[in-house]
């Protein structure tokens, strides 16, 4: 692990403290079991500990800590599989806020998004597949302002949202990069349906029929909005690398307890040659994969010329690391790891979704090769 500052030591352990006492996976099982993904009062107690203002800068109500911060939150919350807006809202739609918004913007939204009743989700993906740099959802001129048509699929957080931020294609080509335009777009001027996924999360499917909006909702500049799009989705997949990362250690941490505690023929089956040659090369495994999370946080906080490389680098190690992680937690458990009892098949789940956010580990490494001249 990086040397922390005594300030992120201190939110990391209360993160621990409190992932562990009010959002552990018994939680979300819950959650899950009564057909829901949204806790208000979970909700409410992340905001009370200012989680949601990390990356708001402190004239607009936040603190202003780093992405390594809340990287160290968005860890612990991946080894109990806490449901909540956060990541969403407070990670990616801030960062995007940050980045690109006006100081219009920023004043009316992100004081809202540090007190959680401003609740932000980011629009990108159309197709099964994430395909940033084409856009086919249009936003066309109608007077001074705007009128969208196109549906944008998978969009975290879309059933909660109070605001989305939606690609758009205001000129060019389809499979053009150049020609997007980031809007901001209310949520009740969309239509969303749920998009059940494996690991029972909230996505939404929205389609934009008509849907008009002022020229207040550009954040940046029209025509020039796909740098700010990639800027803002490295910015997410390193935060997705850092929530597997916490999956994976979880998930690593209940196969070593299992491998310490269940006995076979007399021994406890970590005493086992193979399985603990397994168990080493598992645990070398998590650290790279933990380097490479922290390398990608460090980078955008430090504003690094390779940050881009680095954050591809970060979704497609770790996310290689939990595919492997989630199957031997599967498999190193036998047959009771099969079973809805255990919690297993929720990090099994949740590793396969988050393997695909924003990009799963084939587009990432053939992004990263590409970046480095190849």
């Amino acid at each position: 692990m990086a040397a922390l500052t005594e300030e992120q030591s201190i939110l990391r352990d209360q993160a621990k403290s409190w992932v562990s006492d009010k959002g552990p996976v018994e939680t979300f099982r819950k959650l899950r079991d009564a057909g829901q993904s949204f806790d208000p009062n979970l909700w409410a107690s992340m905001v009370e500990m200012g989680w949601t203002g990390i990356l708001v800068p402190e004239q607009y109500g936040g603190s202003d800590l780093g992405y390594l911060t809340f990287g160290l939150v968005l860890e612990e919350m991946g080894r109990q599989l806490t449901p909540s807006p956060l990541f969403a809202s407070a990670y990616v739609g801030a960062s995007a806020l940050v980045l690109g918004g006006s100081e219009e913007q920023k004043t009316a939204l992100l004081p809202k998004v540090v007190d959680g009743s401003e609740i932000l989700a980011l629009a990108v993906d159309e197709a099964p597949r994430h395909r940033p740099e084409s856009a086919i959802t249009r936003a066309k001129k109608n007077g001074a302002g705007f009128t969208l048509s196109g549906t944008k699929s998978f969009v975290q957080e879309g059933m909660t949202a109070t605001t989305f931020i939606v690609s758009a294609r205001t000129g060019g080509a389809e499979t053009d990069p150049d020609g997007q335009t980031l809007l901001l777009v209310p949520a009740a001027e969309v239509q969303r349906t749920p998009m059940p996924m494996m690991d029972g999360r909230n996505y939404a499917q929205i389609t934009l029929d008509g849907t008009t909006v002022g020229p207040e909702a550009i954040i940046g500049n029209q025509d020039q909005g796909y740098t700010l799009v990639e800027t803002v989705l490295d910015r997410a997949r390193a935060g997705v690398g850092a929530e597997m990362l916490g999956t994976s250690a979880q998930a690593f941490d209940m196969t070593l307890d299992y491998l310490k505690t269940r006995e076979q023929f007399g021994k406890v089956i970590g005493s086992f040659q193979a399985l603990g040659h397994r168990a080493a090369e598992l645990f070398g495994g998590l650290e790279l994969a933990r380097s490479c999370a922290e390398a990608a946080l460090q980078a955008i906080d430090e504003g690094a010329d390779n940050t881009a490389e680095l954050c591809s680098l970060s979704k497609a190690k770790v996310g290689d690391f939990l595919h492997e992680m989630s199957n031997q937690l599967i498999q190193i458990h036998g047959g009771i790891g099969m079973t809805d009892e255990f919690d297993a098949g929720f990090y099994l789940k949740r590793a396969r979704v988050l393997e695909a956010l924003y990009g799963n580990q084939a587009y990432h490494r053939d992004r990263y090769a590409k970046l480095r001249g190849f």
